[in-house]
């Protein structure tokens, strides 16, 4: 079955998709060990991992796609992946979609910033005009060849022009064709609760930590009336966390001992990045030189 059929059909289960992000095949392939049905490529994560700079679009569409075509390519869940705002205008759209669907992705989360993005929670944003985001959601819906592939449409504008301007484009978007809507973060929960009734395509929630949201769980997510339960940077923030305070110990002549309850063993990320099934292909096809 195909990543986006996949994808469609755990958004209609009733219960509320879990959807860790990361930025790398790593990560990928331990979002995948833990039994997580789907996975989400962060922009911000990508942009950090590939320039070593905030998320301020200074990342390229070729570098995110060429970013998705190794995760993709790593596991077999299906892949949602952040295409920030389709880098530029329609016809921008138009390729990413082609792009970003050759690379063997699920869904495709377009945003309605103006070119360059800004992260979601930096302040300063810019949104287009909704009828100019009207056209980019068209446009990828009719771009896509595989009509599974699910199309997120990501609005800003609460942050600039306020909670009912969100509303009002999350309903221009739905009929657009968007097939997930993705109202970024909602300040309170008599907002967040707000959203959850106003609309009957599926919601995505992105728990961002550190961020302008209040901290739900997932449950308390599904119980607003949410579908996916995001956690985009979260590992990230972990993970540089983990390696701040291991660098700090290390320069302080710390022994690896200090570490040695926290590190994964060899073996076992061998394991999850798939040491198993090498072992098995050189067992069924081995490395016989000719003629042997």
């Amino acid at each position: 079955m195909r990543p986006t059929t996949v994808l469609r059909e755990l958004l209609a289960k009733p219960e509320i998709l879990t959807l860790p992000g990361t930025y790398d095949c790593i990560g990928a392939r331990l979002i995948q060990s833990e039994g997580f049905p789907a996975l989400y490529m962060t922009g911000a994560g990508t942009a950090a991992a590939r320039t070593g700079r905030p998320d301020v679009g200074l990342i390229t569409m070729t570098e995110m796609v060429d970013n998705a075509r190794r995760m993709a390519g790593a596991v077999r869940i299906p892949l949602v992946v952040d295409a920030d705002t389709g880098y530029g205008n329609v016809l921008n759209v138009v390729r990413t979609v082609e792009e970003f669907e050759r690379a063997g992705v699920a869904a495709i989360q377009l945003e309605d910033q103006v070119f360059p993005k800004r992260c979601g929670h930096y302040e300063g944003k810019q949104v287009v005009p909704a009828a100019e985001m009207v056209q980019k959601i068209k446009a990828a819906v009719d771009t896509r060849r595989d009509a599974d592939l699910v199309i997120i449409a990501r609005t800003d504008a609460l942050a600039v022009n306020g909670f009912e301007d969100a509303l009002e484009r999350g309903h221009a978007y739905a009929e657009a064709g968007a097939d997930v809507l993705f109202i970024e973060a909602p300040r309170n929960l008599q907002q967040i609760e707000a959203v959850g009734k106003t609309f009957a395509k599926p919601l995505l929630f992105n728990m961002a930590t550190s961020g302008k949201t209040p901290v739900l769980s997932a449950q308390q997510m599904q119980d607003y009336g949410f579908k996916i339960a995001l956690y985009a940077g979260t590992p990230m923030y972990l993970y540089a966390r983990l390696m701040q305070q291991f660098l700090r110990g290390l320069s302080r002549g710390a022994s690896l001992d200090a570490y040695k309850n926290e590190l994964m063993p060899f073996a076992e990320l061998w394991k999850i990045l798939g040491s198993e099934e090498i072992a098995r292909l050189e067992a069924t096809y081995g490395n016989a030189p000719p003629g042997a």
